[in-house]
């Protein structure tokens, strides 16, 4: 199920108790078995939680509701000629030549640029043609595997001995392209990134900045909710003062508290201005 909607096994059944959905019945053994209907409703209810909407306003929806509350959320995305280029080619047969447009690309616009200009709406796009049913699950988890073996690549080429900060990079739930598209623009920006990779537990974060003697921990969230929330503030209290907590959160103006010591960055764009920042008070 973690595999197939997105989301975590302890999101399920977080749900499952304090929603009352999904509702799964038992098999003889007392694992959990869920419908196909379920498992279409909570792919639309992953996306449209990391869109920014709450999952206690929109599970009790019905899946036709949820379809339209998805459709009309992604109306006024607007598509670019050359974005509609790689939908396109994800959907030929020979996958090698959505790979070539990529790194070519890439190659034209450099990476922190195809990141910030290419990447980010293209995963924005993609998300919302699977939303309306214009792509197959199994196109959209074609598309992720070439952007992220792409993405990859291009990080590992990078030549630079590193400089300071050593940025550990996690996510405390299954998100993680946004958490790549973080360590590119980092190491474009000289920055030593530490990637842990997504649904990192807390403590594990915590024991891992003192393993390898981090300066900032990097998080990427997509839907602020209690869980992520306490996550953070957990977080922030495991940390010594001086190692810094960056957010990149879509939507955390929205929280009327804020977890005290993290800074957040609303889109990609503003990540390098948190390592020029970091860089500066330390004289560098």
């Amino acid at each position: 199920m973690e595999r197939e909607t997105g989301l975590s096994k302890d999101t399920l059944r977080v749900w499952e108790r304090r929603y009352g959905f999904p509702q799964p019945t038992r098999d003889v053994n007392g694992e959990r078995i869920y419908t196909p209907e379920q498992v279409e409703k909570l792919r639309l209810l992953r996306r449209l939680t990391e869109r920014g909407m709450r999952p206690g306003k929109i599970i009790s929806l019905d899946l036709r509701s949820l379809e339209n509350l998805g459709m009309n959320q992604c109306a006024s995305d607007q598509e670019r000629p050359d974005l509609a280029r790689f939908l396109a080619l994800l959907r030929e047969p020979d996958v090698s030549n959505l790979r070539r447009h990529l790194t070519q690309t890439l190659m034209r616009q450099g990476l922190h640029s195809f990141v910030l200009d290419t990447v980010s709406p293209l995963n924005d796009l993609v998300a919302a043609h699977w939303m309306r049913g214009d792509l197959e699950l199994f196109e959209e988890h074609l598309y992720a595997e070439q952007m992220q073996g792409v993405l990859r690549s291009a990080i590992h080429a990078i030549q630079h001995a590193g400089r300071a900060p050593c940025v550990l990079l996690a996510s405390l739930t299954s998100e993680s392209r946004t958490l790549l598209m973080m360590e590119a623009v980092l190491s474009v920006g000289g920055a030593i990134c530490v990637p842990l990779g997504a649904q990192t537990p807390v403590r594990e974060i915590a024991r891992a900045v003192g393993a390898h003697r981090a300066d900032v921990v990097g998080l990427s969230i997509k839907g602020l909710n209690h869980e992520t929330t306490s996550g953070l503030a957990e977080l922030r209290t495991l940390l010594a003062p001086g190692i810094k907590v960056w957010a990149c959160c879509n939507d955390w103006s929205r929280l009327k508290r804020p977890p005290q010591g993290i800074e957040f960055a609303h889109i990609l764009q503003q990540v390098p201005d948190l390592l020029q920042q970091w860089r500066s008070s330390r004289g560098q």
